[in-house]
C-alpha cells in the first residue's frame, strides 16, 4: 500500500529565486518524494512570519533576515539552506542624478525593518543619509515596489529583483546598481521553517529539500534551458524575453542561484551586522539562526 501524500503549505515570493520551486513541481520531484506542495505567493513579509509561526505554513522562503527578525521576536525558527544573494538592484525615479538627492523623498519597502530595508538604510549611510533623512513606505512585494513607483513619481526609490527590476528599466525607471556591489555579499532568499516542525518531520523536511535541490540543479543545466525559460514565462506570466533575462539572472556563474542551496555563511554575517546597527541590539551568533544537518542528509540521500 503506498504511503500517504504529505500536504505542506510553503509561502514565497514568487521570482527568480522561485524558479528551483517551480521546477520541482513542473518535473515532478514533489510528487516522486510523496510531497504535496502548496505555493502561496507572499504579499508581504509580515504574514510569511506571523504564517509559519502560526503553523499556517510548514516552510517559507523569504529574505534570511526575516527569519532572524523571527527568532528575535521569540519564535524558535531555523534557516535550513541558503538560495542566493537577493538579485537586488536598488531603483530611483528618472530625477534622480545621485543617492544624496533622496534627501527629503519618500521611499518604498516591503516593510520598514526587516529584509532589504536594512541594506536600503546602509547604501543610503554610506552617501550621508540617515534614518531622518528620507520617509519610509510600506508597500510589500516586490511586484508592490515596482507598482507603487511605476504609478507615483513621487515614491522615489525602491530594491528590486528580477523579474521586477526588468520591468522596472523598461519603465524608464533608473537602476543604480547591484546591492552586492554596494554593501558586499550577503545572504538573501533562505528556506526556514520552525526548529520543532523540523524535528517533528525530519523525513518530510529532507524530502522537500532533496526535491528543491534538484529542481535547482534541473535549472542550472544548461541543456535545460529552452524548457526553464519557458517555464519561467508560464509561471511568473512574462513576456519570452524578459522571461530569458530572468533565466540569466538566475544561472549567472557569480551572482546566480546558490549551487546546492549552499548558504552563504559571509552574506549571512554581514545581514546580522547590518541588522544589529540599525535594531542597536547584538544578534546572537551565526550558528543560532542555521542548522543545515536536514539539507545536509538531503544532499547525503541525492
Amino acid at each position: 500500500m503506498p504511503a500517504a501524500t504529505i500536504q505542506l503549505a510553503v509561502m514565497v515570493f514568487p521570482g527568480t529565486q522561485t524558479l528551483p520551486l517551480f521546477a520541482a513541481q513542473s518535473k515532478g520531484f514533489f510528487a516522486r518524494r510523496g510531497l504535496s506542495v502548496d505555493l502561496k505567493p507572499a504579499p508581504n513579509s509580515e504574514e510569511q512570519r506571523r504564517g509559519l509561526a502560526e503553523g499556517r505554513y510548514a516552510v517559507v522562503h523569504g529574505a534570511a533576515d526575516q527569519a532572524v527578525a523571527l527568532v528575535q521576536a521569540g519564535t524558535d525558527a531555523i534557516v535550513v539552506a541558503g538560495g542566493d544573494n537577493g538579485f537586488n538592484h536598488l531603483f530611483v525615479q528618472p530625477d534622480i542624478e545621485h543617492l544624496a538627492d533622496l534627501r527629503g523623498r519618500t521611499l518604498v519597502a516591503d516593510v520598514a525593518n526587516t529584509g532589504w530595508s536594512f541594506v536600503l538604510y546602509e547604501i543610503l549611510r554610506r552617501q550621508g543619509l540617515g534614518r531622518g533623512d528620507y520617509s519610509i513606505r510600506e508597500v510589500g512585494a516586490p511586484f508592490q515596489r515596482f507598482e507603487a513607483m511605476r504609478q507615483d513619481r513621487t515614491m522615489a526609490a525602491a530594491i528590486l529583483n528580477p523579474p521586477f527590476a526588468i520591468r522596472a528599466r523598461r519603465a524608464g525607471l533608473k537602476d543604480m546598481g547591484a546591492v552586492v556591489e554596494a554593501i558586499g555579499p550577503y545572504q538573501g532568499t533562505v528556506p526556514y521553517v520552525l526548529r520543532a516542525w523540523a524535528k517533528a518531520n525530519a523525513g518530510a523536511l529532507i524530502a522537500y529539500l532533496q526535491a528543491c535541490i534538484e529542481g535547482l540543479r534541473w535549472s542550472l543545466d544548461p541543456a535545460n534551458r529552452a524548457e526553464v525559460i519557458r517555464l519561467i514565462e508560464t509561471q511568473l506570466n512574462l513576456p519570452g524575453d524578459i522571461a530569458a533575462e530572468t533565466y540569466a539572472a538566475a544561472t549567472d556563474p557569480v551572482n546566480g542561484l546558490a549551487r546546492d542551496a549552499a548558504l552563504d555563511l559571509a552574506g549571512f554575517q554581514t545581514m546580522l551586522k547590518l541588522r544589529a546597527a540599525f535594531e542597536g541590539s547584538a544578534p546572537l551568533p551565526a550558528e543560532r539562526y542555521f542548522d543545515l544537518s536536514y539539507r545536509q542528509r538531503a544532499l547525503a540521500a541525492l
